[in-house]
């Protein structure tokens, strides 16, 4: 987070409302950045999959064993620590305003939810 907690503390009741959208913002777009990698790095590995000869254990084998795909799947959980942090910052946030018995912002939730209610519409 680039403000302290103490910054946050001393700043009006709107400056941290705008503050908790700015980084709500960054955070949904990092979160559609990670998730545009991960499909890439699953349609990578499905294509080397596909493309490769041999037995299911074989190709299996081979897809860990890249080296190019290693490296996807290292930025990828970068990404994901990075995500987190905002996570964490909006949550935050949240409770700066929450204590300060300002507006709460009702749209707060989880990946974990969020994902589990996609998986639900979805099904």
């Amino acid at each position: 987070m680039s403000l302290s907690l103490e910054n946050l503390w001393k700043m009006s009741d709107v400056e941290l409302l705008a503050q908790y959208y700015e980084v709500r913002r960054q955070h949904v777009e990092r979160k559609f950045a990670r998730d545009t990698q991960r499909a890439r790095l699953d349609w990578l590995k499905a294509r080397a999959f596909a493309g490769s000869s041999g037995g299911v254990t074989e190709r299996k084998n081979a897809i860990d064993a890249s080296e190019d795909l290693a490296r996807k799947g290292q930025e990828l959980r970068e990404m994901t620590r990075d995500l987190e942090l905002l996570r964490a910052d909006v949550a935050v946030i949240a409770m700066m305003l929450r204590l300060r018995g300002a507006f709460a912002p009702t749209d707060i939730r989880s990946d974990d939810m969020s994902d589990s209610e996609t998986k639900e519409e979805g099904a």
